[in-house]
Order: C-alpha cells, then structure tokens, then sequence
C-alpha cells in the first residue's frame, strides 16, 4: 500500500491544489475526461472499489472519484501507480504523455505552440526578463512575489510551463529570435545574489546563439515607442504573423496585416536605439563583474 510518507493520511484536494481541470479549456477537458475514463474501467475491471484503490496509491476516495470522473487532473505518480496496481502494463503510465500537454494553463500552451511554429520571434521587455530567458529560480521568484500570493502547486506549475517554452531554442533548424530588455531589467537582483548572476550567466549564454540577437536598451537613452509596453512579435512559415503591444491596440493579439506594419515599425525603431548586441553582450558581462 503507497501512503502519505510516514503518517499513514490519503492524500486530498487540500494537498494538491491547482490540479483542477479548467471548464472552458475544451482539449484539457476532453483529455483528463478521456484518461479518468480509462482508470475507470480498469479498476473496475479488475473488481477493485473505489476506496481500495484510493488506499493503494496513496489517495483518498473521493480523490478518486474525481479524477476518474475527469474533474481533477492526474499526477504523474498518480498514474504510475495506478498502472502497478491495475496491472496495466504500462499502458495507464503512458497516458501521461497526454496529460503533461494539458497540465500547464491553456494561455501558456497556446502561447507555447506559436513560438514552436513561429520562424522569426521578436521581443521588447521594459518590466522584467522575457520568460524565453528566465531561469527557474528567477521564473520562481517572480510567480511568489504575486499578490495574493499563489499556493506553491501553482508556482511550480507555472515554472514548469515557462521552462517547457525554452525549448524553442532547441529547434532544428532555429527560428531568428531577437530580444531588446531595458537595462533596468537586467540590473534588478531578482531573488538575491546568486539567483541574478545565474540569470545574468543565462543571458549571456542564450545572448551568444547563433540565432539569437540580444540587446540592452540603455536608461540613459531618449523615449523611443517602447515605453508605453512590451512589444511581442512572431512571423510563420507561410508569411503570416501575429503581434502584441501593452501599450498600443489593448494589448490584444493582433494579425491584421495594417496594424502589424505598426508594430514592426516601433519595435525596428527600439533595436535602433538599443545598444549593439556585442556591447549588449559586454555590458551584462560588465554586471556580472560588479556582483
């Protein structure tokens, strides 16, 4: 029997929060209701209640009821055992493969998929270091500081989702990603000391790829259009693309070909300014000799 370590509890709702299924997340919900299904008729198939079950993976009955009935989505370990327990050879373990795409927030994954799909990839951040280029103790940081705050599930859920974004740098063939950050960005200790130069060392390391363009924007330089919101770009295969700017159109996402000609035309504008990508690249060097 697989228990809460050492107190002999089952596992509830109040142990792991922010595993709820999203009702207007369409996919997530067909997905967690199709897997639950599964662990359904297999337990049932092997003449096993509801309340056994619970108590060989570690979860109370209710826990259960709801993840068979789609409403909860199942951890990783959840599934792993369930497959032991069932006998399932590894066919109920393999379903995780289907519920990791749905784990992270339906904006995240949508965001994910057009960066993976995207050929050209450009960013202005004016606030903080673009999520393309966090670390995961500064990505953690900046999801704790949150008022109110998160529960630490969510934290860590949504690092996870950040993280797994990261992997358009390992594309083959690499898309042209350029990032301009202002310098008082970069300059920000964010989660003290060893966090920033960790940070700091990413920029570099990312800064120095082939086909990445990286840039500082100094604060001693004049207003330019950035100054009102990040600017996001991203071009497709097809010639098509999709822009966003918190300062300019709401800050919704925009594919109207006027309207991109705008952003394009500002975030132009905010390169020209920035310093070079050699001296940008010196400049963080330049910081992390000063920590």
């Amino acid at each position: 029997m697989t228990v809460e370590a050492d107190t002999g509890r089952l596992k509830t709702e109040a142990d792991e929060p922010g595993w709820e299924v999203d009702p207007d997340d369409e996919w997530g919900v067909a997905v967690i209701a199709t897997v639950g299904r599964q662990l359904k008729l297999r337990r049932e198939a092997v003449g096993m209640r509801a309340a056994d079950f619970g108590k060989a993976v570690g979860y109370g009955e209710d826990m259960v009821y709801k993840i068979e009935g789609g409403k909860r989505i199942p951890r990783q370990d959840y599934l792993d055992r369930a497959d032991e327990v069932l006998g399932a050879g590894g066919l109920i373990a393999a379903t995780w493969e289907d519920v990791k795409k749905v784990r992270y927030p339906k904006k995240v994954r949508e965001l994910g998929k057009l960066e993976e799909k995207a050929v050209e990839i450009g960013v202005y951040e004016c606030n903080s270091v673009h999520g393309l280029l966090q670390t995961s103790d500064h990505a953690r940081t900046l999801f704790e500081a949150a008022q109110p705050p998160y529960s630490q599930d969510d934290v860590e859920r949504m690092v996870a989702a950040r993280l797994a974004r990261q992997s358009v740098f390992d594309r083959d063939p690499a898309p042209s990603i350029h990032f301009v950050l202002e310098e008082a960005v970069v300059r920000r200790p964010v989660g003290g000391t060893m966090v920033w130069r960790q940070q700091l060392e990413r920029l570099l390391e990312v800064g120095r790829l082939r086909n990445v363009t990286f840039q500082v924007m100094p604060t001693k330089s004049d207003a330019h259009p950035g100054l009102d919101g990040k600017i996001e770009l991203l071009k497709f295969p097809d010639g098509t693309a999709v822009g966003r700017s918190d300062g300019a159109f709401n800050g919704r996402p925009l594919t109207d070909p006027k309207q991109l000609r705008i952003l394009e035309l500002r975030y132009g504008t905010i390169r020209a300014q920035a310093l070079p990508p050699r001296e940008s690249l010196a400049f963080i060097e330049q910081l992390l000799g000063e920590t």
